[in-house]
Parts: C-alpha cells; structure tokens; sequence
C-alpha cells in the first residue's frame, strides 16, 4: 500500500499590508486630528466642561454629574435642565472632563488629545469588529477579501469628514464613547458565540461595555437589537441564538435605563414651546404653535434627505442647522418627495434582504437603527439636523462602499478608495480647523446657515464679547455695529428670542446708544420677566445712561433720572451706581444727598477708594473738613493715588 505524502499547507494569501493594519488605523485615525490639540474651547464645551458646575470641580464633582440632568451643571437650577423633551442623562463624559480637570487643570489642549485617542480606539474597533465578521461571513475561502473590506471600510469611517464636529468639539466625545461602547460589546459577544470556550466573561464584558456606552448618550440603545442582527448576518448564527446571546445587552441596557429614570424620572415631559429647543413650531400672530402631523413628518423627510446628502457629499459642512436654515417644508418640495422615496426604498431592500443575510440589507439596518432615536421621528431632539448625529449611522455608509469597492479589480478598488481616502483627509483636515476656537467657528459657518436664528445670535454675541475687549473706540464699535447686524437678522427669524434682544442691548451699549439699548433689555424682560441677565444689564445700561447725561451732557436732571431707575434694577446695588448718584446730587449743591448716596456706595464695597474719597469730599462741601479729611485719608491708604488732579 502506497504510502501518502503529507499535506503542505497552502500558503497565506493574506497581503502582507493586512498584518500592519490595526495599527495603521489607529495611527492614521489618531494623526488625523492631531492638529486640533492646539484649539480652544467652542461651542457646547461650555455647558458640559468650562461653565458646568460638576465638572470645574473636578474629582469632587463626579457625584453630583452622576446624579442630575447632564445639563444641570451649565443651568444650575431645576427645570431648566429639562428644555429639551426627555431631558439628557449622559454622566459618563462628564466624569472623564472632571477627571482631566483634575489632573491637567482647565486646560482645552487635553481635552483635545484624549478627544483623538478615543476616536482612534473607535476607530480601531470598527477594523477589529469587522475583521471578525468579515472573515465568518467569507468563511475563509476569498483570500484577503474581507480583510480589505475590513481596512476600506474602518478608513473611510475614519477619514469621513462629517465626524469633524464629534472630535474637534470636545463635548462630542459622548458619542465617541457610547459607539466604542456599542463596537466593544459586539466584538465581544462575537467571541463568545464563536469561542465558547472562553465561558461566561465576554458576555459579561458585552453587557457593561453596552452600558458604558449608554452612559454616555443613550443614542447606544438601538445596538440591543443592531448587535444581534450583525450575528445572525454575519455568523450565520440561527435567530435564536443570536437573541440569547444579547441578553447581557439587555440586562446592561435595563441598568441604565433603570438609573437614568431615578435621576430624570419617566416620560418625555411636553415638548418646549421654544424655537431654540424645539424646531417643530410656528408663529401664528404673537403665539407659537405646533408644526401640524403632515408639516411635521414632511420636514423630517426633508431633514432625513440632507443625512443622506451628507454622507455621500459633505459638503458644505456646518454645525448649526437650526431654525430657519431648516424651515417648514412641504411634502410637494422635490427634496422631500425624493427623501421618502429613498427610505422606503432602503427600507423596504432592508426587509426584503434580511431572510438572506444579506451585507448591504445590515448595512441599511445599521444606517437607519442607529439614526432612528436622532431622527425626530420618535420624539424631537430639539434640532432639525446635527451632523454629530451621523457618527455612528456613517459606519453602515463606509461598510456598504468598502464592500462596493471590493467588486472592482484590485487596482481600481485601491485607486477609487485612495481617491475618497485623499478627498475626504482634505475636507477633514480643512474642516477641523474651524473649530479652532468660537469666533472661527461663528463666523465661518454663518456663511453656510445664514438662515440659522441660532447661529446669527452667536455671530453677534462673539462679536459683541470681542468689542468688549477693544481698547480702540473705532474697532470697537464697528465690531458692535457688525454684531447689531447678525443680532437683528435673528430677531427678523425669531422675533421671540430673547437672547438676541440682550445681545442687542449689549451691543447699543458700545455705541454709546443707551436708550436703544434699555429698549432692547425691556423687550427680553417683556419675554420672560424673570430673566435675571437682562434685568442687571438693564440695571448697568441706565447707570451708564445716567454717567453718559451727566459728563457728556451735563444735565444733571437726566443723569438722576436715569440712576434711580439704575438702582431699581439692581440686587445688590451696584456700588458704581451708588457713586455716581451721589456725585451728581453733589454736582447740584445737594450735599446732604451726596453724603447720603456715597455713604451707601461706601457701606456696600469699604475698600473703594473713590466712593471713600468722593464721601470726604461731599463732607468737605457740606462744611465737616474734619471728617472729609478723616475719609480722604481712609481713601489714600488703599490708593495713595485717588483723588489726584482733582479739587474738593
């Protein structure tokens, strides 16, 4: 009998290229935003980092981040939190800003750096997780095919330009971490169905990664579903297994549901009848009113179209699509008709495919179930469109043309994939560099959401902080006067945006324009009565008024009228005020008022030179030179310099 030769296996076909790539994608996603370490704080950071009362506290304020609204923190009152239908329950985020607080102190470069860390890890689950799938859905056979997707795919997701906003913004490391947290608990659940050796830890890995992720936006939810779909696709899992297998997500999913209700209670609230947080109303005569359930549903159709747009052609980008730049839009405007033709087509492929396990078919679930929660179709989310909100969505995109891409031969594939790769590390590194700080920000994409009510208020409100700092009379109110512009455009598009009229106010103050200014202060009271920034800067814009009537004008009458009216509004009152009232009685010869007014200005700050030595100089006129002289020299030992060139 003859004997057999042994079997020499056959050699890899597995590209050299492939044994190199997780750390490809992890360098690359990580270089990509490399230059944003050297930006500012933008955008909403202020409300999760630099102005949130939890986090500036660092380590100390972890509990009270884990126990409230994520948004508390920025409004420090109760209810306020809650503006957006639902309120936000994201702590996880919050935790790791308090933490680099600690450590690095309020310093935006390490926010930056663990912002593209985490983004590459990301970045480099999606290449692991679908290396895993990949392989058990080739089964094996096709060479270095599903490597390549693997790669193609986690590269395009990591060069996408529309994920600019998540990373160079750091408050969008929460979605960063809730689809880490997602990828982590698939890749973990894979494992465990394909190596069941491994016992009973990656389940339990599966269900806290799960539950970190929701920690950090509940935008992680629809993955109890996604994951277990990607199993039956991929590893041919039956139904049934597939579903046992994500019970850990559930059970993780139920712990954070469990505890953002204790924290926020049940329910979605009623939704806000603010423009700003809720996009789906309409101004009849003086009252706003819900957008009616067609008008509503057409514009979401609208909104769900520009998603679509955004992934295939990003272009312009913008962070602010909020009202108007989207506006009501009817079901007979062709980008509407054109959307739900397109998502009934997605959809209706996606169902139709899912008995083949069909790769296209999960990529169109992914798409939609990750987008869904965002989509306004369930309850509002306070804006029209964020391209924040594709993040996770982008992922079904890349795979669907990594995998389209993989149809071509080898150099076509490669150059067409070189080709988005270049096109698209353009756009982002173009991009990223308008968030280097608010006023870039501002004022670059205002030229694209011209119509946002939004991102006009901010323009202005930018412009106004920077005329404040402005030394130079001229640039200072030509910057005033730019701001004034931008601030009216948002009126005109909101005409009950009460930030904007105190904006207004702030800006006619740097003109000089005092009674347009205290017009603009009481029309944001006449909005909401207890707005508490626009009644003490009405207070600051009458003692100005009162300053300007008296020195530029010198008519004392109009300068007292104006200062009365300053104290009114002002709790505390303001030492300056007080000063002010008291030099102008003593301007008319009424020295018992003077003495009266700078005592106050006295009692409330001791150690204000000027108030004391202008107090000695009102005892001097009303014919006390001992106690005057007693006051000058109370003034003097604070300021050796007050009252010099200056009579008594």
């Amino acid at each position: 009998m003859a004997t057999r030769k042994p079997q020499t296996p056959p050699p890899s076909t597995v590209h050299p290229l492939f044994r190199w790539a997780p750390y490809l994608v992890l360098l690359i996603s990580a270089g990509l935003y490399l230059p944003t370490i050297g930006f500012d704080y933008t955008q909403d950071d202020a409300i999760v980092i630099t102005d949130n009362m939890y986090t500036t506290e660092g380590i100390k304020g972890i509990p009270g981040s884990l126990g409230k609204d994520t948004f508390y923190g920025f409004f420090k009152q109760e209810g306020k939190a809650n503006l957006v239908a639902g309120g936000r329950y994201r702590p996880l985020s919050l935790v790791l800003f308090a933490v680099e607080r600690s450590i690095f102190g309020p310093k935006p470069w390490a926010g930056h750096l663990f912002n593209g860390l985490w983004y590459a890890l990301a970045c480099l689950m999606v290449y692991l997780l679908l290396q895993n799938w990949l392989k058990a859905f080739f089964c094996k056979n096709t060479g270095d095919k599903a490597q390549w997707i693997a790669l193609a795919a986690a590269l395009l997701f990591a060069f996408h330009p529309v994920h600019t906003e998540v990373v160079a913004n750091i408050k969008g490391r929460d979605e960063i971490l809730s689809l880490l947290g997602g990828l982590t608990a698939a890749w973990c659940l894979s494992k465990a169905v394909q190596q069941e050796k491994l016992g009973i830890l990656p389940y339990v890995l599966a269900g806290a990664a799960l539950f970190l992720g929701l920690m950090s936006k509940e935008t992680a939810l629809p993955m109890v579903v996604l994951i277990p779909l990607g199993l039956y696709t991929f590893l041919r899992v039956s139904p049934g297994k597939a579903a046992a297998a994500s019970i850990p997500l559930w059970i993780g999913a139920t712990a954070f549901l469990a505890i953002r209700f204790s924290v926020l209670g049940f329910g979605l609230g009623e939704p806000s009848l603010e423009l700003m947080n809720n996009p789906f109303l309409k101004l009849q005569g003086n009252t706003w009113v819900a957008f009616t359930t067609g008008e509503k549903w057409s514009t979401i159709f609208y909104s769900l179209g520009k998603y679509l747009q955004l992934l295939v052609w990003p272009h312009p980008l913008t962070h602010d699509y909020y009202p108007r730049q989207i506006d009501l839009t009817p079901w007979s405007h062709p980008q509407v008709l054109l959307s739900l033709l397109a998502h009934v087509g997605l959809l209706g492929y996606a169902i139709w495919s899912l008995p083949k396990r069909s790769l296209l078919g999960f990529c169109i679930w992914w798409y939609l179930g990750t987008l869904f929660l965002v989509s306004n179709l369930l309850f509002p989310v306070g804006v029209h469109v964020a391209e924040r909100f594709l993040f996770a969505p982008s992922l079904g995109f890349a795979l669907a043309l990594g995998y389209g891409l993989s149809k071509l031969n080898r150099n076509a594939g490669w150059g067409l994939l070189l080709l988005f790769l270049l096109g698209y590390a353009g756009k982002t590194l173009s991009r990223s560099q308008v968030w280097k700080d608010n006023y870039t920000l501002f004022t670059t994409d205002i030229k694209t959401s011209p119509n946002s009510a939004k991102l006009r208020n901010a323009v202005g409100g930018e412009l106004t902080t920077q005329a404040g700092k402005m030394e130079d009379i001229n640039r200072r109110q030509a910057l005033a006067k730019e701001a004034i512009g931008h601030l009216e455009e948002a009126v005109r598009l909101h005409p009950t945006y009460k930030n904007a009229y105190l904006l207004l106010g702030n800006a006619y103050i740097y003109l000089d324009q005092y009674d347009k200014s205290i017009e603009y202060y009481q029309r944001a009271l006449q909005l909401d009565p207890e707005f508490a920034d626009a009644r003490n800067n009405l207070g600051i814009a009458y003692r100005e008024a009162g300053r300007f009537a008296g020195e530029k004008q010198g008519n004392l009458a109009l300068a007292l009228d104006y200062l009365q009216k300053a104290v009114q509004y002002q709790q505390p009152a303001d030492v300056e005020t007080l000063r002010l009232l008291g030099v102008a009685y003593g301007m008319q010869g009424n020295a018992a008022q003077a003495i009266e007014w700078f005592t106050k200005a006295v009692q409330t700050a001791p150690q204000n030179a000027a108030a004391l030595f202008d107090l000695g100089t009102a005892y001097y006129n009303a014919g006390d030179p001992a106690t005057g002289a007693r006051y000058h020299e109370e003034a003097r030992k604070i300021d050796p310099n007050v009252g010099s060139g200056s009579g008594r």
